[in-house]
């Protein structure tokens, strides 16, 4: 019997699976993969509106509750905490707390990463690109360590306790098209917004972001699987989703939300290339 492809997506925060790469984790799993998620936080960090805490001890398990929803919708087939905590982002006195992702040693993180890999033997790794997709530190975090974590999963002298070693074939980066990012800024000084200030907290630059340029070696259309999608991000209410889909963000997001990029990160792209259509070709 022919072994199902395994997919392990390495994320820091309730709510990235959806916003980000939540199409091409649908697409694979109504597809047949077994496709795996590795979550860093809980998202403890930052205020909660009331509304959304009822029936909730901390914003932790509020946070939790959204995930293990949209888990649901996109057809994962595990979901796996590091338990480690949010970071925030640059500045605030959370980024220095004891057990704050972006405070851990990167090694220390990466042998947790390697648990997973290990024993759930992934085809594929997928993490963010090497800014985070818009410079959060425990993005950045957890794609560090995740590139260790996949770069050592078969030396026996790494994590020596943490399973039998194994090699993944690919290791992707998610990222956003540079186009998507011009257009939102284009957009939002339209409408008389400054797009250095973008987000519920005025803390994305996009016009540093959009500075930065990864190639794209796979573009996976996932118009097939937008509804899920969408659902999913509906999930995470606290973290608004609801409003994404909705006004200037819903406009862009219709725009350019047909197709999920990635840069391939192993094994290396020498050379001309073609965009691949499938991950797991």
């Amino acid at each position: 019997m022919k072994k199902k492809p395994v997919i392990l997506s390495v994320l820091a925060h309730p709510d990235d699976e959806s916003f980000g790469m939540g199409g091409t984790l649908a697409l694979y799993a109504e597809q047949g993969a077994e496709v795996h998620l590795v979550c860093a936080t809980r998202g403890e960090v930052g205020e909660m509106d009331e509304k959304y805490m009822q029936g909730f001890d901390s914003i932790a398990d509020r946070r939790e509750s959204e995930l293990r929803c949209a888990a649901g919708i996109l057809g994962l087939a595990g979901v796996y905490f590091l338990d480690y905590r949010d970071s925030g982002m640059p500045g605030p006195a959370d980024n220095e707390h004891p057990r704050a992702l972006f405070a851990q040693p990167v090694n220390e993180v990466a042998e947790n990463v390697v648990c997973y890999i290990r024993d759930l033997k992934p085809d594929i790794v997928l993490t963010f690109d090497p800014i985070g997709g818009y410079r959060h530190p425990d993005h950045i975090a957890i794609h560090d360590a995740t590139v260790i974590a996949f770069d050592r999963a078969d030396d026996p002298i790494f994590a020596p306790n943490a399973g039998e070693t194994y090699k993944p074939r690919k290791l992707y980066y998610h990222t956003f098209s540079r186009a998507f990012l011009r257009v939102s800024m284009r957009l939002m000084r339209l409408f008389g917004q400054d797009p250095t200030q973008f987000g519920s907290n005025k803390d994305i630059d996009l016009e540093s972001l959009a500075a930065v340029s990864f190639p794209i070696h796979a573009k996976i259309n996932i118009r097939s699987v937008l509804k899920k999608k969408e659902a999913a991000g509906r999930c995470h209410a606290s973290q608004g989703g609801m409003q994404m889909q909705k006004g200037l963000r819903g406009l862009v997001s219709r725009l350019f939300g047909k197709a999920d990029v990635y840069m391939q990160a192993y094994p290396p792209v020498e050379g001309k290339y073609r965009a691949e259509r499938d991950l797991l070709a």
